[in-house]
């Protein structure tokens, strides 16, 4: 059964629940999506632009409020709250600036004559599904291209998320945003299977687990509709011989445990030449050992709570089945035994394929090293997933980085930082990463009706 639900994840405390969607509430809320869609359809550019300024400004107007609400839902530390708040400016920011442009005619060369230009236009009402652990920014993401196609958003936001779903829904309402261009709805996941049915609702976009993009991607195929699939990874991070070491220890701890290691793209496997292998671990045990795990409410605070115990016990019967079958536990390893959903940051070395922990991802602070003898064998590794999110190289040796980026199954590759995100950069993957692509103009691409306009010539 679905639960809207707020429980702190820091204290453990439960906070409020929310009542889920009725039936009529769901009918209402496609037919208000679907019905607000035949007019912003034809809505000005200019409009639309509006629409997402007035968006951005409410979000900068109410950073601190927004974050704070995050930081209680799912855990995130005040700090990184605010920055994701930020990002999400910058969305909302880049779609208004660069939006008219994606959305240009483009003129076509006639072989038989005449003229031709290719026109988009929005889809209707686009379904989306969206998690936990980036609450702002992966509905932003979602909604900003989509709106500026014309496209109208329908949402359903993580369980564990009711009040920011509430407060997302709040600031288009008072960014006046047409009634039904942006509704949130507290739906279950039989209601979400027969939203994405319906006939009314042209696509569907997921960010989430590869079993829930699975699930979704076969309904909306029995019904014939556009999906667009986040989901897992399990991203390396690649220390090659020329890197520069302390630089690349500061970017594995960035990568692996902001967030407390919670992000589809965070750095999982450290695949490390043997040649730097030794001093790479070193500095990056004593980096990662001295992370201080607090309370996330304090500015100071870098890394804080789980989102939930439910995600701590996941985590700890990966690390529990890798020691048991003989990794070794460099740094933490552990619970923190305390009421909340706590756990000590870990450095796992000697995963080996018949551990979860291996081809599993795991959605944590823990980080799993690997020595590997040559660039080829650091290749092989990291391709050896049926991931393919993003990856990291560290090397100043560019031509040597750029090489390899060249031979990594993946969708994203990061040189010398941490994989990150920014509104102007495609987001998305390969292999059971996903489908389709977030961000910069291809996140303006996906749900579009491509219209081709020719006019023939006229012979005499």
């Amino acid at each position: 059964m679905t639960v809207y639900a707020v429980s702190n994840p820091a204290t453990g405390e439960f906070v409020q629940d929310y009542p889920t969607a009725t039936t009529a509430a769901v009918e209402a809320a496609v037919n208000s999506t679907a019905r607000a869609y035949e007019t912003w359809r034809y809505s000005a550019i200019a409009d639309r632009v509006s629409l997402l300024r007035r968006v951005a400004e409410l979000y900068a107007t109410r950073r601190d409020a927004l974050a704070a609400t995050i930081t209680r839902e799912m855990g995130k530390t005040l700090s990184q709250a605010r920055l994701e708040v930020d990002l999400v400016v910058s969305i909302y920011t880049y779609y208004a600036d660069n939006g008219p442009k994606f959305l240009q005619d483009e003129v076509l060369d006639v072989v038989g004559g005449g003229s031709a230009v290719v026109r988009k236009e929005g889809l209707g009402p686009i379904f989306g599904i969206m998690p936990w652990n980036y609450p702002y920014y992966q509905v932003a993401r979602f909604a900003a291209p989509n709106l500026m196609n014309g496209n109208t958003i329908l949402l359903k936001h993580a369980p564990q998320c009711p009040e920011s779903a509430l407060a997302i829904e709040q600031i288009f309402r008072d960014a006046d945003a047409p009634d039904g261009a942006y509704v949130n709805v507290f739906a279950t996941n039989d209601q979400a299977a027969q939203i994405i049915a319906d006939r009314r609702v042209q696509g569907v976009s997921l960010t989430g687990s590869e079993r829930a993009g699975a699930i979704v991607a076969e309904i909306a195929g029995r019904n014939l509709k556009k999906v667009v699939l986040e989901l897992g990874g399990s991203d390396a991070f690649v220390v090659l011989e020329s890197a520069d070491i302390p630089h690349a220890v500061e970017q594995a701890v960035l990568g692996r445990f902001g967030n407390a290691g919670q992000a589809c793209n965070a750095a999982k496997r450290f695949i490390v030449t043997e040649g730097v292998y030794d001093d790479f671990l070193a500095q990056f045990a004593t980096a990662v050992s001295a992370i201080e795990v607090g309370d996330p409410r304090l500015a100071e605070t870098f890394m804080g709570p789980m989102s939930s115990v439910g995600a701590v016990d996941g985590l700890a019967e990966q690390v529990e089945d890798a020691i048991g079958k003989g990794a070794t536990v460099v740094v933490g390893g552990a619970r923190l035994e305390q009421p909340g959903a706590w756990y000590q940051p870990t450095i796992l070395t000697g995963v080996t394929p018949e551990m979860r922990a291996y081809s599993e991802e795991l959605f944590g602070p823990v980080a799993v090293v690997h020595r590997v003898a040559s660039d080829d064998e650091a290749v092989e590794l990291a391709n050896a997933s049926v991931y393919g999110l993003g990856a990291a190289i560290q090397a100043t040796d560019l031509a040597a980085a750029e090489r390899m980026a060249e031979r990594l199954q993946v969708g994203m590759v990061t040189v010398n930082a941490a994989s990150g995100t920014s509104a102007e950069l495609p987001f998305g993957g390969v292999k059971r990463s996903g489908i389709g692509r977030e961000l910069g103009k291809y996140g303006m691409e996906e749900f579009v009706n491509t219209k081709l306009l020719r006019i023939a010539a006229m012979t005499n």
